[in-house]
């Protein structure tokens, strides 16, 4: 029994937590320590949807999962652009002249380069962004921040010393929820469609399979290429286009794909996040 939860990787307050709330304020947050264990709640039942993030607009993809999405036996149903706000969080009650040292990931921490110089704050590298948070809470130092998610203050009882000190205005993150079973029956005005597929062994294999999506002005968002095994022989490529599969043009440019790979997967079919036409620049398009 599931119970409507949405199941993410972290300690509550992370990032992919304020995806969760945000997306579906309706269901039940599932902490879990792995990308693997996230998807394996799904699978067994414990959780309903699984959010996972894909990609970063400043750090480019998340490691490992594109090899996790086509194993995992799930499917996308819906995608959530997420604002990556940053705010120094302390125990109550600290100025913010008494914070020396500042703890977090160590991608958020090269985020607030400029903020950390600005305050004389030294960096120093924690396992986690919520995690973060939580050490700070537990150690009640005075001269100790943590960078984390707004959400994270609310969370493990600190406060917000200063917000938005990111030094690019623009970071976003890109998650997927995924689902067992997959749901094609939306139409929206912008629709998106994720799958995975091998070329076939001949000359010009992937040259011969996007052309169909060139003839028939079927849009890719996304192509990325990743190894199989380990062997640099066998490559994987992930993709993701505009339209949906029962569109005519789509469905032709599906066809001509098939006829050139030995493996094709349809990972999702969702609509596009609003926010997506407004992040132009950040998400490769």
């Amino acid at each position: 029994m599931s119970h409507n939860r949405i199941a993410f990787q972290g300690e509550p307050g992370a990032y992919s937590h304020e995806a969760c709330r945000n997306a579906r304020p309706d269901m039940e947050p599932l902490p879990c320590r792995t990308f693997e264990d996230v998807i394996e709640s799904v699978r067994s039942g414990a959780a309903d949807i699984a959010m996972l993030p894909v990609e970063n607009s400043t750090y480019g993809r998340v490691a490992d999962i594109h090899h996790l999405l086509p194993e995992s036996g799930l499917h996308i149903v819906d995608e959530a652009f997420v604002r990556v706000h940053i705010s120094l969080l302390a125990v109550p009650g600290t100025p913010l002249s008494e914070i020396r040292e500042a703890m977090s990931h160590t991608v958020l921490l090269g985020q607030c380069r400029g903020f950390l110089r600005d305050n004389n704050i030294r960096a120093i590298t924690g396992a986690d962004t919520a995690g973060s948070a939580k050490e700070v809470a537990a150690r009640g130092d005075r001269s100790l921040a943590a960078l984390a998610a707004p959400l994270a203050a609310e969370i493990y009882g600190l406060e917000r010393l200063a917000d938005e000190i990111e030094d690019r205005q623009n970071n976003t993150t890109r998650f997927l929820l995924m689902a067992r079973e997959p749901d094609h029956s939306r139409r929206a005005d912008r629709m998106l469609t994720s799958f995975v597929f091998r070329v076939r062994n001949i000359p010009a294999a992937l040259y011969k399979a996007m052309g169909g999506f060139a003839t028939n002005g079927v849009n890719m968002t996304k192509l990325e290429s990743y190894m199989v095994d380990g062997v640099f022989t066998a490559t994987q490529f992930y993709a993701d286009i505009e339209g949906h599969p029962e569109d005519a043009n789509v469905k032709l440019a599906l066809d001509e794909l098939s006829y050139f790979t030995s493996r094709l997967d349809i990972l999702g079919v969702y609509p596009a996040d609003p926010l997506r036409a407004r992040q132009k620049g950040t998400d490769n398009q």
